[in-house]
């Protein structure tokens, strides 16, 4: 499973988004940073950030298909 970190109203994370999509990325959950002070203090420059559930990897924006199929299988 993956966590896509992401804001409301989010032009990065709507094109983040496509990549995901466009890539396949399966079992993706979106968690907006929003509402939540420690989520916005860890992320709120970064947004979008992919994570793998297991939280030991993490892929900052701007990302392509091809870097996030490389990051996939790195995995």
């Amino acid at each position: 499973m993956f966590i896509l970190y992401q804001r409301d109203d989010c032009h990065l994370c709507d094109l983040a988004l496509a990549v995901l999509a466009q890539a396949r990325v399966p079992r993706l959950e979106s968690v907006f940073i929003d509402a939540d002070p420690e989520l916005e203090t860890r992320y709120g420059a970064r947004v979008p950030v992919l994570r793998d559930s297991a939280g030991r990897r993490e892929l900052d924006w701007p990302f392509d298909a091809a870097t996030l199929a490389g990051w996939l299988r790195a995995g």
